[in-house]
């Protein structure tokens, strides 16, 4: 896991989907494994347009997408989705889930 003594932005509340839960739990890794990557700027194995849309969305407030694969068998992709922010510049909520839950 990594260390985040100075996160990016603030996740609000952590949530993770059933679905995120059982395929963490399946592959024997945790939620706080990806929070911390994405709270970090490490947004996986999104696109370098969605790196640069993420860069963004830190400093204008906007929605922040990473996706990183799981190391079971299947290599199964997992999202981490922190929503934009509202009118006072606070951010709700970040959200685990796997791609099909969205």
């Amino acid at each position: 896991m990594i260390s985040v003594n100075k996160p990016l932005f603030k996740p609000g509340q952590v949530l993770a989907t059933p679905g995120a839960l059982e395929a963490l739990e399946k592959a024997g890794q945790g939620v706080w494994e990806f929070v911390s990557r994405h709270l970090a700027g490490d947004f996986g194995i999104v696109d370098d347009e969605d790196k640069a849309s993420n860069t963004r969305a830190i400093q204008d407030g906007s929605r922040i997408l990473s996706a990183y694969l799981l190391n079971d068998t299947n290599k199964t992709k997992i999202w981490v989705l922190t929503e934009g922010t509202d009118d006072n510049g606070n951010r709700a909520a970040t959200t685990i889930l796997l791609p099909d839950e969205y």
